[in-house]
């Protein structure tokens, strides 16, 4: 699996998520329980995964949404 996104930012990892469904492609995001060690305060970025085979259409998809570089 590859990291494609790195954020604490729900909306926008919401937001990749249903691009990535929509587009077919295979996701989880790893870290999500990360708030019940932190406190739940929101510090600890979540990381988007994808297939290592899908990670260049992920990257492309979410680029061209503006979510990554």
């Amino acid at each position: 699996m590859r990291e494609v996104l790195k954020s604490n930012d729900m909306v926008a990892l919401s937001y990749a998520t249903a691009l990535l469904r929509d587009a077919g492609i295979t996701h989880v995001i790893f870290d999500a329980n990360m708030s019940v060690v932190e406190g739940s305060l929101g510090i600890l970025p979540r990381r988007l995964m994808v297939d290592d085979d899908e990670a260049d259409a992920a990257v492309a998809l979410l680029a061209d949404a503006g979510l990554v570089r």
